[in-house]
C-alpha cells in the first residue's frame, strides 16, 4: 500500500508517461516491486505458453483490472500486442491502459472481463436445457445470432481500419464478454500478440509452418499453416469455425452444395 497520494502519484506518472507514437517507447522500465505495491493479485484467469493473466485490484483506485505478465524472452510478441492495442482503442477491443517492464518480465494492464466465449459455450446448452447436438429453440438461436453478430462487427472493425489489422488468432478464448454493457455491446476481442498490420494491396506469406507463433491450429486457416499467401480472409475462416461452435453445427462437414443460398 502507498503511504500517501504523493508517493502513488510519483509512481503512477512514471508508468503512464509513455510516448505511444514511437515503437521504441511502448513500455516503461520501473523499480522492482511496482507490481506488488500497485496491485492486489486476486486470481489467475488465463495461462498459456506466452505468459499468465491475473485478475487484480488496484491499490489506489480500487478498480479491478486484468494484468498480463509475460517473460522478457517473448519481447517481440508482447511489444507487438501493446502496439496493436494502442492502435485499436475502441469499444470492439479490450481496453488497454499501460504497460511496463519489471525485473525480467513485461506487464500489460487491461480492462477486466469476467467471461469469454468459451465459458458461454460451455453453459449455453445447459441454460436452455438442450443436449449438445440437439436443435436450438428460437430463444437460444436469436441469442446466438446476437453474439455472432457482435463478433462479426469486432472483426469488421479491424478489417476496415487503414491500415487493416488481421487478428490471426481468433478463437473463443480470445473473445471476451464485457461486464459493463455500453451501447448494447458486450463482446470484445483480446490478445493481439499475433495480429499484423496488413496492406490490402499486398498478400503476405507466413514465414514458418505450424508454429505457435501463428495461433491456434484448430482455428487456423490452411493457407497460413501451409506457408502460402494469406490476407484478411484468414480471419474469416476462423470465424466460420467459431460460428459452428456457437450454433452447434459441424461446419467442417458441410459440403458446398448443401450450404444455404
Amino acid at each position: 500500500q502507498y503511504h500517501g497520494f504523493s508517493e502513488f502519484y510519483a509512481n503512477e506518472v512514471q508508468i503512464t508517461h509513455i510516448t505511444l507514437a514511437s515503437n521504441n517507447y511502448l513500455y516503461q522500465t520501473v523499480f522492482d516491486g511496482y507490481y506488488v505495491k500497485t496491485f492486489d493479485e486476486l486470481s489467475v484467469i488465463g495461462q498459456g505458453g506466452f505468459g499468465i493473466v491475473f485478475r487484480v485490484k488496484h491499490a489506489y483506485d480500487g478498480q479491478v483490472y486484468a494484468v498480463k505478465r509475460i517473460q522478457y524472452k517473448e519481447t517481440v510478441k508482447v511489444l507487438r500486442e501493446v502496439e496493436n492495442l494502442v492502435k485499436v482503442k475502441s469499444e470492439y477491443v479490450v481496453q488497454y491502459y499501460h504497460s511496463w517492464r519489471e525485473t525480467r518480465c513485461l506487464y500489460i494492464q487491461m480492462e477486466f472481463c469476467s467471461q469469454n466465449l468459451t465459458n458461454i459455450l460451455e453453459v449455453k446448452p445447459h441454460i436452455f436445457e438442450r443436449q449438445s447436438g440437439d436443435p436450438m429453440d428460437l430463444y437460444e438461436y436469436f441469442i446466438s445470432c446476437d453474439i455472432f453478430q457482435q463478433i462479426l462487427e469486432c472483426v469488421q472493425y479491424l478489417h476496415e481500419l487503414n491500415p487493416q489489422i488481421i487478428h490471426r488468432d481468433l478463437k473463443p478464448d480470445n473473445i471476451l464478454i464485457a461486464e459493463n454493457i455500453r451501447n448494447g455491446r458486450f463482446v470484445k476481442l483480446c490478445d493481439f500478440g499475433l495480429a499484423t498490420v496488413h496492406d490490402k494491396t499486398i498478400h503476405y506469406k507466413s514465414e514458418r509452418k505450424h508454429t505457435s507463433d501463428i495461433g491456434d491450429l484448430r482455428y487456423q486457416a490452411p493457407e497460413i499453416g501451409h506457408g502460402k499467401k494469406y490476407g484478411h480472409k484468414s480471419d474469416i475462416y476462423s470465424l466460420a469455425l467459431i460460428s459452428g461452435e456457437i450454433f452447434d453445427v459441424d461446419v467442417v462437414l458441410i459440403e458446398p452444395k448443401k450450404k444455404l443460398k
